[in-house]
This record gives C-alpha cells, sequence and structure tokens, in this order.
C-alpha cells in the first residue's frame, strides 16, 4: 500500500481525480462568469484593468478574480476536494474605459464565506494582495468596493460616537473645535503642557498629540500625560467648560500601551489614542 493509499480515503481519491488534468487553462473558463446574479451578501470589487499585450479583457478580469480568490497559474487536483463554485470570485462584468486605450473596469463578487469576521486585514490581503504582481496585467487599480452589512456588522467598532463625546464635553449644536499641538518634537513635557492649556484657555474644546508623539528622550510619556492633564484642569477651572485632549499612549507592546492608557484614566484624562 502506499502512502497516498493509506492517508487517503477512497472516497477522497476518487472525488479529486475525477475530470482532472494537469495543466494549464483559461482562468476565463472558470472566473469568468457573465450569467451571474449579485447577490446581496456579495463583496462587490471593481477594478480599472490594463492587460498585457495579447490579453484579452476577459481573461484579465477572470485573472484578477481567481488570484484575489481560489485561483492559481495551474489545474491542481486539490481543486476537487472543496466547492469552488461556492467559494471562487467571479468576474461577472467587463467593460471598457470610455476614452482610455486597453482599459477596462472588471466587476468581481467574492462569496463572503472567503473573509473572516470583523477582519480588515484578511480584507484586504485578499482583495488588495498578491494580485498586484500578477504578470498577465500591466497595471491595475481598485477603483470602488461594496461591502454588505451583513459583513459590516461583523466589525465591534468603536463603543460610542460622536453623539457620546458631545454629551462628554457638554458641546451641542455647534462643531468641535480642535488641533495638534506644534511643533510637534522637541518640546519639553513642561512647554508642551503649556501649549495645551494656552489652546484650550483660548477656546479650543480639545487638543491632540501628534501620531508620532510617543516616549522619545526629549519628552517621556509619563511627563507629557502629568502636564497635559494639568493643562486641562487648570483651563476648565478658568472657563467654567469641560475640556479634553487626546493623549497618545501608543507603545512598543500592547502590554506597555495598556499601562500607559490606564496611568491616563487614573489620572483621569477624558480621552486617549493609539
Amino acid at each position: 500500500m502506499s502512502c497516498r493509499e493509506g492517508l487517503m480515503s477512497p472516497q477522497t481519491e476518487t472525488k479529486a481525480s475525477v475530470g482532472f488534468k494537469a495543466g494549464v487553462k483559461d482562468y476565463k473558463l472558470t472566473y469568468y462568469t457573465p450569467e451571474y446574479e449579485v447577490k446581496d451578501s456579495d463583496i462587490l470589487a471593481a477594478f480599472r484593468v490594463t492587460p498585457q499585450p495579447g490579453v484579452p479583457p476577459e481573461e484579465a478580469g477572470a485573472a484578477v478574480a481567481a488570484e484575489s480568490s481560489t485561483g492559481t497559474w495551474t489545474t491542481v487536483w486539490t481543486d476537487g476536494l472543496t466547492s469552488l463554485d461556492r467559494y471562487k470570485g467571479r468576474c461577472y462584468n467587463i467593460e471598457p474605459v470610455a476614452g482610455e486605450e486597453n482599459q477596462y473596469i472588471a466587476y468581481v463578487a467574492y462569496p463572503l464565506d472567503l473573509f473572516e469576521e470583523g477582519s480588515v486585514t484578511n480584507l484586504f490581503t485578499s482583495i488588495v494582495g498578491n494580485v498586484f504582481g500578477f504578470k498577465a496585467l500591466r497595471a491595475l487599480r481598485l477603483e470602488d468596493l461594496r461591502i454588505p452589512p451583513s459583513y459590516t456588522k461583523t466589525f465591534q467598532g468603536p463603543p460610542h460616537g460622536i453623539q457620546v463625546e458631545r454629551d462628554k464635553l457638554n458641546k451641542y449644536g455647534r462643531p468641535l473645535l480642535g488641533c495638534t499641538i506644534n511643533p510637534k518634537l522637541g518640546l519639553s513635557a513642561k512647554n508642551y503642557g503649556r501649549a495645551v492649556y494656552e489652546c484650550l484657555r483660548g477656546g479650543l474644546d480639545f487638543t491632540k498629540d501628534d501620531e508620532n508623539v510617543n516616549s522619545q528622550p526629549f519628552m517621556r510619556w509619563r511627563d507629557r500625560f502629568l502636564f497635559c492633564v494639568e493643562a486641562i484642569y487648570k483651563s476648565q477651572a478658568e472657563t467654567g467648560e469641560i475640556k479634553g485632549h487626546y493623549l497618545n499612549a501608543t507603545a512598543g507592546t500592547c502590554e506597555e500601551m495598556m499601562k500607559r492608557a490606564v496611568f491616563a484614566r487614573e489620572l483621569g484624562a477624558p480621552i486617549v489614542m493609539h
């Protein structure tokens, strides 16, 4: 008995081998399906495609659908171990771009089961991943994306929105005014806190750290937190208004980031960012 015979059941062997013929075949034979009716649950993508010379637009669109879902450049026997009709992406329409030579919009539908729930990383790794290095295409660009509610509902999102922020600041009926402290790098923690105070005392509702303000030698994060919270309390006492500052808690590790966020909460900071 061979290793393959010992490891695979007869039913599996039969299914994988029926109709299988090694070699390369056109993508459009499997992945170009103009008769397909789009489902409400499908994720839809519109790609601007420029095929290489000699590559038909239908083949280029089908290649995008294949390489961003279940396909590869050659026929493999393991295709028979799953249901390609259930999981494959489909190029269901392709049309020329007006006024552009050899450019087309390829419309691709992806079944929802191809994507992990609540994962932006998985979604874009699949749709805008290695397909952009595909040799049959001279150029490729994602023009549009439709994500159905059945998928967006898998993302928890922030625990509150603008209404809760207005409630916390007690500011209604007008835009909230804020700014980023500048120069964003180089200030000492004390002078940084002074700038926060002057902005809030001057009428802004909140200020924020720039994204690259972390814990550099000229201003360590703990000192920055202390001086910024002091500026918040001082400006609130003098204006009678609720003020805020977005403290950047970003750090090199998740554990360190959580430690900084907890420290900000203990100080009474109303907002953190990462």
